[in-house]
């Protein structure tokens, strides 16, 4: 065997066992980059859990207009869901600090607010409809109207059959609402 092939054989050996190793060299260098990657993805999971918190303010706000919500404990989830949204507001200060000296219930309380005038999701006027229970919409939609007006009529006891389905009608109805039957 010359000196050539040895050369070239031990070149090859050289490469393969920097190819095999070069992971585990490189180990140290990932687990230095993945702090940043953890904290980005920690702090995305709080802006996720601070949006969480406005929502469910918000559908609180909106059940307790409702009357979905009793008086006695509407307080008292509210108070704990701002507590909680503060708590992750000081925990998004943390990564982010800002420059007002606002505190976060008060932040928190801007940022419902500022959702509320949003118009994303606003709280509907909320009345009851001639003391029947039924609760109405604003009267602008016409077709949120319409299906109140025939909850409303449907509240009457059935004044006979259909003819073709046999499902129960009402004394308004000039179809089957089940099969489509034109009543006579």
């Amino acid at each position: 065997m010359d000196i050539g092939s040895i050369f070239l054989i031990l070149a090859l050996f050289v490469a393969v066992i920097f190819f095999v190793g070069r992971p585990l060299l490189d180990r140290k260098a990932y687990s230095a980059e993945a702090t940043p990657a953890l904290e980005d993805h920690e702090f995305s999971g709080l802006l996720a859990e601070r949006d969480r918190i406005l929502n469910a303010l918000q559908e609180l706000d909106f059940d307790y207009t409702l009357g979905k919500i009793p008086a006695d404990e509407y307080p008292l989830q509210r108070a704990a869901l701002i507590s909680e949204g503060s708590d992750i507001l000081r925990k998004i200060d943390e990564y982010q600090p800002s420059e007002s000296d606002a505190s976060a219930e008060a932040r928190l309380e801007t940022a419902i607010a500022a959702r509320r005038t949003d118009g994303a999701l606003q709280p509907a006027v909320v009345s009851l409809a001639a003391g029947n229970g039924y609760k109405t919409v604003p009267p602008d939609d016409e077709i949120e109207t319409l299906i109140a007006k025939r909850k409303r009529s449907r509240t009457e006891k059935a004044t006979g059959f259909c003819p073709q389905c046999g499902s129960p009608l009402q004394q308004a109805d000039r179809f089957c609402p089940k099969c489509g039957y034109k009543i006579a």
